[in-house]
Protein backbone atom coordinates (compact mmCIF):
# COMPACT_ATOMS: atom_id res chain seq x y z
CA UNK A 1 0.00 0.00 0.00
CA UNK A 2 1.25 3.70 -0.33
CA UNK A 3 -0.58 6.98 0.73
CA UNK A 4 -1.69 9.31 -1.97
CA UNK A 5 -4.52 12.23 -2.00
CA UNK A 6 -7.43 11.90 -3.48
CA UNK A 7 -6.24 13.95 -6.46
CA UNK A 8 -3.38 11.83 -6.73
CA UNK A 9 -5.41 8.66 -6.94
CA UNK A 10 -7.28 10.08 -9.54
CA UNK A 11 -4.24 11.03 -11.80
CA UNK A 12 -2.37 7.54 -11.27
CA UNK A 13 -5.73 6.28 -12.70
CA UNK A 14 -5.90 8.19 -15.39
CA UNK A 15 -2.05 8.48 -16.07
CA UNK A 16 -1.49 4.38 -16.22
CA UNK A 17 -4.81 4.16 -18.66
CA UNK A 18 -3.70 6.72 -21.15
CA UNK A 19 -0.40 4.52 -20.83
CA UNK A 20 -2.20 1.50 -21.70
CA UNK A 21 -4.42 2.43 -24.06
CA UNK A 22 -3.69 5.38 -26.93
CA UNK A 23 -7.33 6.31 -27.44
CA UNK A 24 -7.66 7.20 -23.79
CA UNK A 25 -7.86 11.27 -23.27
CA UNK A 26 -8.49 14.20 -21.18
CA UNK A 27 -10.58 17.09 -22.31
CA UNK A 28 -11.64 19.86 -20.07
CA UNK A 29 -11.57 23.34 -19.09
CA UNK A 30 -7.49 24.18 -17.65
CA UNK A 31 -6.94 20.29 -17.42
CA UNK A 32 -3.69 21.31 -19.83
CA UNK A 33 -1.38 24.33 -19.20
CA UNK A 34 -3.16 24.68 -15.73
CA UNK A 35 -2.53 21.21 -14.62
CA UNK A 36 -6.35 20.89 -13.82
CA UNK A 37 -8.40 23.86 -11.89
CA UNK A 38 -7.66 21.16 -8.88
CA UNK A 39 -4.41 20.12 -9.89
CA UNK A 40 -5.92 16.58 -10.72
CA UNK A 41 -4.11 16.47 -13.95
CA UNK A 42 -0.63 17.74 -12.75
CA UNK A 43 2.32 16.82 -15.44
CA UNK A 44 -0.28 15.05 -17.46
CA UNK A 45 0.48 17.62 -20.26
CA UNK A 46 4.27 16.99 -20.24
CA UNK A 47 3.42 13.34 -20.56
CA UNK A 48 1.04 12.68 -23.02
CA UNK A 49 1.39 16.33 -25.11
CA UNK A 50 -1.53 18.52 -26.04
CA UNK A 51 -3.32 16.06 -28.66
CA UNK A 52 -4.25 14.09 -25.43
CA UNK A 53 -4.81 16.32 -22.75
CA UNK A 54 -6.46 19.06 -24.27
CA UNK A 55 -7.74 22.65 -22.96
CA UNK A 56 -10.99 24.28 -23.98
CA UNK A 57 -12.94 27.33 -23.68
CA UNK A 58 -15.50 27.46 -21.27
CA UNK A 59 -17.92 25.46 -23.73
CA UNK A 60 -19.30 22.81 -21.53
CA UNK A 61 -22.09 21.74 -24.31
CA UNK A 62 -19.54 22.21 -26.98
CA UNK A 63 -16.36 19.61 -25.72
CA UNK A 64 -18.96 17.48 -24.47
CA UNK A 65 -20.36 17.14 -27.77
CA UNK A 66 -17.07 16.53 -29.16
CA UNK A 67 -16.53 14.00 -26.46
CA UNK A 68 -19.62 11.93 -27.59
CA UNK A 69 -18.39 12.22 -31.26
CA UNK A 70 -14.91 10.99 -30.54
CA UNK A 71 -16.30 7.84 -28.62
CA UNK A 72 -18.91 6.71 -31.22
CA UNK A 73 -15.94 6.81 -33.34
CA UNK A 74 -13.81 4.08 -30.96
CA UNK A 75 -12.15 6.61 -29.13
CA UNK A 76 -12.09 6.91 -24.88
CA UNK A 77 -12.81 9.94 -24.07
CA UNK A 78 -12.47 11.51 -20.28
CA UNK A 79 -14.57 14.64 -20.29
CA UNK A 80 -13.76 17.33 -17.20
CA UNK A 81 -16.37 19.41 -16.02
CA UNK A 82 -14.45 21.71 -13.46
CA UNK A 83 -17.49 21.04 -11.21
CA UNK A 84 -21.09 19.49 -12.50
CA UNK A 85 -22.95 22.34 -11.87
CA UNK A 86 -21.21 23.43 -15.00
CA UNK A 87 -22.70 20.26 -16.44
CA UNK A 88 -26.05 21.78 -16.80
CA UNK A 89 -24.74 23.46 -20.19
CA UNK A 90 -24.01 20.15 -21.57
CA UNK A 91 -26.90 17.90 -20.24
CA UNK A 92 -28.45 17.62 -23.85
CA UNK A 93 -25.05 15.90 -24.79
CA UNK A 94 -24.77 13.56 -22.04
CA UNK A 95 -28.37 12.56 -21.74
CA UNK A 96 -30.09 12.90 -24.99
CA UNK A 97 -27.00 11.83 -27.05
CA UNK A 98 -24.15 9.57 -25.28
CA UNK A 99 -26.46 7.98 -23.13
CA UNK A 100 -29.44 7.42 -25.58
CA UNK A 101 -26.83 6.57 -28.59
CA UNK A 102 -26.49 2.82 -28.00
CA UNK A 103 -30.17 1.91 -27.68
CA UNK A 104 -31.23 4.85 -30.73
CA UNK A 105 -28.39 3.11 -33.43
CA UNK A 106 -29.63 0.06 -32.83
CA UNK A 107 -26.33 -1.13 -31.35
CA UNK A 108 -24.05 0.04 -34.02
CA UNK A 109 -22.75 3.26 -32.05
CA UNK A 110 -21.38 3.08 -28.30
CA UNK A 111 -20.41 5.73 -26.58
CA UNK A 112 -18.07 4.59 -24.00
CA UNK A 113 -16.19 7.70 -22.25
CA UNK A 114 -16.16 9.34 -18.66
CA UNK A 115 -18.13 12.55 -17.55
CA UNK A 116 -15.79 13.89 -14.27
CA UNK A 117 -15.63 16.42 -11.75
CA UNK A 118 -16.64 17.55 -8.16
CA UNK A 119 -20.15 17.17 -7.19
CA UNK A 120 -22.01 19.06 -4.02
CA UNK A 121 -21.45 21.98 -1.74
CA UNK A 122 -17.45 22.81 -0.94
CA UNK A 123 -18.53 25.35 1.51
CA UNK A 124 -18.96 29.07 0.74
CA UNK A 125 -19.21 28.72 -3.00
CA UNK A 126 -22.94 29.90 -3.36
CA UNK A 127 -26.03 28.03 -4.31
CA UNK A 128 -25.16 27.55 -8.08
CA UNK A 129 -21.92 25.91 -7.14
CA UNK A 130 -23.33 23.80 -4.39
CA UNK A 131 -25.87 21.58 -6.28
CA UNK A 132 -25.56 17.62 -5.63
CA UNK A 133 -27.05 16.84 -9.21
CA UNK A 134 -26.00 12.46 -8.24
CA UNK A 135 -29.68 11.55 -8.66
CA UNK A 136 -30.44 13.22 -11.73
CA UNK A 137 -27.69 11.67 -13.55
CA UNK A 138 -28.79 8.29 -11.58
CA UNK A 139 -32.41 8.41 -13.05
CA UNK A 140 -31.20 8.37 -16.70
CA UNK A 141 -30.92 4.83 -18.27
CA UNK A 142 -28.02 4.25 -20.79
CA UNK A 143 -25.39 5.66 -17.81
CA UNK A 144 -23.28 4.80 -14.80
CA UNK A 145 -22.87 6.70 -12.07
CA UNK A 146 -20.22 6.08 -9.60
CA UNK A 147 -19.50 8.70 -6.69
CA UNK A 148 -15.93 7.64 -4.70
CA UNK A 149 -15.24 9.03 -1.46
CA UNK A 150 -12.06 7.57 -0.66
CA UNK A 151 -8.66 7.41 -2.69
CA UNK A 152 -8.28 4.03 -3.37
CA UNK A 153 -11.69 3.26 -4.30
CA UNK A 154 -11.04 6.61 -6.39
CA UNK A 155 -8.29 4.82 -8.37
CA UNK A 156 -9.88 1.26 -8.86
CA UNK A 157 -13.19 2.62 -10.09
CA UNK A 158 -12.22 5.39 -12.00
CA UNK A 159 -10.12 2.99 -13.92
CA UNK A 160 -13.11 0.60 -14.28
CA UNK A 161 -15.07 3.86 -15.66
CA UNK A 162 -12.02 4.38 -18.18
CA UNK A 163 -12.30 0.33 -19.61
CA UNK A 164 -16.17 0.26 -19.54
CA UNK A 165 -18.03 0.42 -22.92
CA UNK A 166 -21.03 2.78 -21.41
CA UNK A 167 -21.00 6.47 -20.72
CA UNK A 168 -20.05 6.61 -16.65
CA UNK A 169 -20.50 9.66 -14.92
CA UNK A 170 -17.70 10.14 -12.16
CA UNK A 171 -18.15 12.64 -9.39
CA UNK A 172 -15.72 13.59 -6.94
CA UNK A 173 -15.65 16.63 -4.45
CA UNK A 174 -13.17 19.87 -4.21
CA UNK A 175 -13.33 18.97 -0.55
CA UNK A 176 -11.88 15.38 -1.15
CA UNK A 177 -8.70 16.44 -3.80
CA UNK A 178 -6.21 17.20 -0.51
CA UNK A 179 -7.30 13.13 1.50
CA UNK A 180 -4.87 10.78 2.32
CA UNK A 181 -5.68 7.11 1.83
CA UNK A 182 -3.83 3.89 1.55
CA UNK A 183 -4.16 2.74 -2.12
CA UNK A 184 -2.63 -1.04 -3.36
CA UNK A 185 0.26 -0.60 -5.58
CA UNK A 186 0.31 -1.90 -8.57
CA UNK A 187 -2.74 -2.39 -11.10
CA UNK A 188 -6.29 -2.70 -9.63
CA UNK A 189 -9.79 -2.61 -10.35
CA UNK A 190 -12.98 -2.21 -8.08
CA UNK A 191 -15.98 -3.43 -10.28
CA UNK A 192 -18.90 -0.71 -10.75
CA UNK A 193 -21.56 -1.59 -8.97
CA UNK A 194 -20.68 -2.97 -5.92
CA UNK A 195 -21.20 -1.74 -2.70
CA UNK A 196 -18.48 -2.02 0.33
CA UNK A 197 -19.54 -2.38 4.08
CA UNK A 198 -16.67 -0.56 5.78
CA UNK A 199 -17.75 -0.98 9.39
CA UNK A 200 -19.35 -4.20 10.58
CA UNK A 201 -22.73 -3.86 13.19
CA UNK A 202 -25.55 -4.97 14.23
CA UNK A 203 -28.25 -2.52 15.81
CA UNK A 204 -28.58 -0.45 12.40
CA UNK A 205 -27.75 0.20 8.68
CA UNK A 206 -26.25 3.66 8.00
CA UNK A 207 -25.41 3.73 4.04
CA UNK A 208 -24.37 6.77 2.18
CA UNK A 209 -21.66 7.35 -0.52
CA UNK A 210 -19.10 10.20 -1.29
CA UNK A 211 -17.59 12.87 0.61
CA UNK A 212 -20.65 12.72 3.30
CA UNK A 213 -19.29 9.06 4.09
CA UNK A 214 -16.82 11.04 6.45
CA UNK A 215 -20.10 11.81 8.63
CA UNK A 216 -21.66 8.48 8.83
CA UNK A 217 -18.09 7.02 9.60
CA UNK A 218 -17.51 9.43 12.77
CA UNK A 219 -21.60 9.35 13.97
CA UNK A 220 -20.86 5.43 14.25
CA UNK A 221 -17.79 5.93 16.17
CA UNK A 222 -19.59 8.35 18.29
CA UNK A 223 -22.50 6.00 18.37
CA UNK A 224 -20.85 3.00 19.14
CA UNK A 225 -20.03 5.05 22.89
CA UNK A 226 -23.51 5.25 23.66
CA UNK A 227 -23.94 1.01 22.96
CA UNK A 228 -25.50 2.12 19.81
CA UNK A 229 -23.64 -0.83 16.99
CA UNK A 230 -23.89 0.89 13.38
CA UNK A 231 -23.26 -0.99 9.88
CA UNK A 232 -21.60 1.48 7.56
CA UNK A 233 -22.28 0.73 4.01
CA UNK A 234 -20.29 3.01 1.06
CA UNK A 235 -22.58 2.84 -2.18
CA UNK A 236 -19.77 3.79 -4.03
CA UNK A 237 -21.70 3.08 -7.32
CA UNK A 238 -25.76 4.69 -7.25
CA UNK A 239 -26.42 3.42 -10.78
CA UNK A 240 -26.23 0.62 -10.64
CA UNK A 241 -26.79 0.49 -6.65
CA UNK A 242 -26.15 -3.03 -5.47
CA UNK A 243 -29.57 -3.52 -3.17
CA UNK A 244 -28.35 -7.17 -2.16
CA UNK A 245 -25.66 -5.70 0.62
CA UNK A 246 -27.86 -3.21 1.51
CA UNK A 247 -30.88 -5.58 2.03
CA UNK A 248 -28.57 -8.45 3.86
CA UNK A 249 -27.12 -5.86 6.26
CA UNK A 250 -30.91 -4.60 7.34
CA UNK A 251 -31.97 -8.64 7.68
CA UNK A 252 -29.15 -8.23 10.40
CA UNK A 253 -29.73 -4.98 12.01
CA UNK A 254 -33.01 -4.59 10.97
CA UNK A 255 -33.33 -1.37 11.11
CA UNK A 256 -31.64 1.56 8.57
CA UNK A 257 -30.82 4.99 8.06
CA UNK A 258 -29.92 6.89 4.92
CA UNK A 259 -27.50 9.92 4.77
CA UNK A 260 -27.05 12.07 1.76
CA UNK A 261 -26.02 15.01 0.40
CA UNK A 262 -29.56 15.94 -1.95
CA UNK A 263 -32.87 17.77 -1.33
CA UNK A 264 -35.33 15.12 0.26
CA UNK A 265 -37.18 14.37 -2.73
CA UNK A 266 -36.67 11.80 -5.54
CA UNK A 267 -33.50 11.12 -4.94
CA UNK A 268 -31.36 7.98 -3.87
CA UNK A 269 -32.47 7.36 -0.19
CA UNK A 270 -36.14 7.70 -1.68
CA UNK A 271 -35.29 4.76 -3.96
CA UNK A 272 -33.44 3.03 -1.46
CA UNK A 273 -36.20 3.05 1.24
CA UNK A 274 -39.04 1.86 -1.55
CA UNK A 275 -36.35 -0.72 -2.28
CA UNK A 276 -35.90 -2.07 1.09
CA UNK A 277 -39.56 -1.91 2.22
CA UNK A 278 -39.89 -3.67 -0.63
CA UNK A 279 -37.51 -6.72 -0.70
CA UNK A 280 -36.81 -6.72 3.16
CA UNK A 281 -40.11 -5.55 4.97
CA UNK A 282 -40.35 -8.22 7.61
CA UNK A 283 -37.26 -7.35 8.52
CA UNK A 284 -38.31 -4.07 9.41
CA UNK A 285 -38.42 -3.19 12.91
CA UNK A 286 -38.63 0.28 13.12
CA UNK A 287 -39.22 2.79 10.21
CA UNK A 288 -36.07 3.98 7.55
CA UNK A 289 -35.11 6.96 8.24
CA UNK A 290 -33.59 9.78 5.86
CA UNK A 291 -31.09 12.43 6.68
CA UNK A 292 -30.69 14.58 4.04
CA UNK A 293 -29.40 18.90 3.11
CA UNK A 294 -32.58 20.98 4.08
CA UNK A 295 -34.88 21.85 0.89
CA UNK A 296 -33.49 25.16 -0.26
CA UNK A 297 -30.62 26.28 -2.19
CA UNK A 298 -27.84 26.87 -0.18
CA UNK A 299 -26.57 29.47 1.54
CA UNK A 300 -23.77 31.87 1.44
CA UNK A 301 -22.95 32.49 5.19
CA UNK A 302 -20.87 29.71 6.59
CA UNK A 303 -23.21 29.27 9.48
CA UNK A 304 -25.93 28.72 7.01
CA UNK A 305 -23.92 26.05 4.77
CA UNK A 306 -22.93 24.39 8.77
CA UNK A 307 -26.91 23.94 9.13
CA UNK A 308 -27.99 23.24 5.82
CA UNK A 309 -25.32 20.30 5.43
CA UNK A 310 -26.32 16.99 7.46
CA UNK A 311 -23.81 16.26 10.09
CA UNK A 312 -23.00 13.94 12.76
CA UNK A 313 -25.60 15.64 15.18
CA UNK A 314 -28.29 14.95 12.24
CA UNK A 315 -27.55 11.28 11.91
CA UNK A 316 -27.12 10.72 15.32
CA UNK A 317 -30.66 11.99 16.18
CA UNK A 318 -32.06 10.10 13.26
CA UNK A 319 -30.19 6.71 14.79
CA UNK A 320 -31.57 7.07 18.09
CA UNK A 321 -34.85 7.55 16.79
CA UNK A 322 -34.94 4.28 15.22
CA UNK A 323 -32.60 2.30 17.55
CA UNK A 324 -35.33 2.47 20.14
CA UNK A 325 -38.47 1.44 18.47
CA UNK A 326 -39.42 -1.94 19.62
Amino acid sequence: MKTLQFREALREAMNEEMRRDDNVFLMGEEVALYNGAYKVSQGMLDEFGPERVIDTPIAELGFAGIGVGAAMNGLKPIIEFMTFNFSLVAIDQVINASAKMLSMSGGHFGSPMVFRGPTGSAGQLGAQHSQAFDNWFANTPGLKVIVPSNPADAKGLLKSAIRDMDPVIFMESEQMYGDKGEVPEGEYLIPIGQAKVVREGADVTIVSFGKIMKVALAAAEELAKEGINAEVIDLRTIRPIDYATVIESVKKTNRMVILEEAWPLGNISTELSYMIQRNAFDYLDAPIRRVNTKDTPLPYAPTLVEAWMPNIKDLMDAVKDVAYVK
